[in-house]
């Protein structure tokens, strides 16, 4: 990459940034998920506004001309941001949830997860008869695959985003997000198990056995390691007296840390997502040593790469492909009542009041990246088509802002988000929102 390319990436990364951080700074005074204006930020920048309404201005700004090697270079960086502050979002979250899965919850995260997720995806199996595939279908028209994707996008459950909103309410500490995320991860590992069937089909025709279930079994025995065994070895690997990275430079040895999980990760096409949040997750067992050093990490990651990873997130998204509005509102409020209605199913047989299953319920119907990640796999693999690709997208942020807009609501009515939890502190920038919004 030559001095004037690089000088153009930085340009555009100056303006990612900054249009991230004011965006969501407005929908933070807004009292709105500040994720979402993050989001905005890229497709502000991005080929479905600027592109298209001055596609001058956004070529200075970033020439990305399809087949060239600027292209590729620069797609290469932007991918790498996307992905690294991916990671960190994960690890920072790992982090910050202590006694993910602990004794007192596991029979609640059972329920919310069973039922929560089972219900909504088995009732997409069920109701196949009455949904008019043919309408969203893509290219490869197989049945089997495009029905398992609308079962998926009826049942996943964002961690990055709704990661993000928590972190964003000051809440990632409490009990009610250790119960959210516990949830949210068991539904990615199944879910994500699902999609690769669905892909297998759709591109060969078959479901290949073997390779799919060495693939969940490693996932399961990386995630379960990962859970129980690796955080006491890497809280003896600290203290070692050996270890001299920890001893002179505790920030460098938790990036080490993070790229480790996730090169181990990687050998074995696990995704990396997990290992970045198991990585954090075991940074906790020693909490008191790298109490700094995680909260270095975690400071500059959210002022920097995080804001680019949701901005970058917004870029790629094109919804100039197609677009229904019928579809859009039929899908958006199926899918959530369904979630809704199961998620809270599932908190009440755990033994939760109606108050607090509410919360629970809404933070779980939030789809996020993972939604959108959904719609782009099932759309290259020409199992979805264009319109249901742009629902699946919308219907993912606009689930992630209803989410995040009702647990600031709550929280800042001053009530707590479990019954008997004590009430946490206003979210972050609130204390200062002008009285008219309220």
């Amino acid at each position: 990459m030559s001095n004037a390319d690089f000088g153009s990436m930085t340009i555009f990364l100056f303006l990612l940034l900054a249009a991230a951080r004011v965006l969501g700074y407005v929908f933070t005074r807004l009292r709105q998920p500040k994720v979402i204006g993050e989001i905005l930020a890229g497709v502000v920048l991005g080929p479905c506004l600027l592109g298209r309404f001055a596609p001058t201005v956004s070529a200075a700004i970033l020439p990305l001309h399809p087949g060239s090697a600027v292209s590729a270079e620069y797609g290469a960086v932007i991918s790498f941001l996307y992905n690294f502050g991916l990671l960190l979002l994960m690890f920072a979250s790992g982090a910050e949830t202590k006694g993910l899965f602990n004794r007192e919850d596991r029979r609640q995260v059972a329920w919310l997860g069973a039922l929560g997720t089972g219900i909504p995806f088995a009732a997409a199996l069920c109701l196949v008869s009455f949904i008019p595939l043919g309408l969203l279908a893509g290219r490869s028209h197989a049945k089997l695959p495009l029905m398992l994707v609308v079962s998926i996008a009826m049942a996943v459950t964002s961690i990055p985003v709704i990661s993000k909103i928590l972190h964003d309410l000051n809440i990632l500490h409490t009990r009610f997000a250790r119960l959210v995320l516990g949830v949210a991860v068991i539904e990615d590992i199944i879910l994500w198990a699902v999609l690769a069937v669905a892909t297998a089909l759709a591109e060969s025709g078959n479901v290949p056995n073997r390779k799919i279930a060495l693939h969940v079994g490693l996932t399961l025995i990386y995630f379960g390691l990962g859970l129980f065994l690796a955080p006491r070895l890497l809280a003896k690997l600290t203290r070692s007296r050996w270890n001299i990275l920890a001893a002179t430079s505790p920030i460098a040895y938790v990036v080490v840390v993070l790229l480790a999980y996730s090169a181990v990760a990687s050998l074995f096409d696990i995704s990396l997502v997990f290992a970045a949040f198991l990585a954090g997750y075991a940074i906790v067992a020693d909490r008191d040593f790298l109490a700094q050093a995680v909260k270095a990490v975690s400071e500059f990651s959210f002022a920097v790469f995080i804001p680019i990873y949701f901005a970058v997130v917004g870029y790629k998204l094109d919804l100039s492909r197609s677009f229904s509005i019928s579809m859009l509102a039929v899908f958006l409020i199926l899918s959530s009542v369904v979630k809704l209605a199961s998620a809270g199913l599932g908190a009440r047989v755990a033994g939760f009041g109606i108050r607090d299953s509410v919360n629970l319920a809404t933070a779980l119907n939030a789809r996020g990246g993972p939604g959108i990640v959904l719609a782009s796999v099932a759309f290259d693999a020409g199992i979805i088509n264009a319109v249901f690709y742009t629902t699946l997208v919308l219907v993912a942020i606009l689930t992630s802002q209803a989410a995040g807009a009702w647990l600031a609501h709550v929280l800042q009515s001053g009530q707590p988000l479990l019954s008997g939890d004590a009430a946490q502190p206003r979210p972050r920038g609130y204390e200062e929102a002008p009285a008219a919004i309220v």
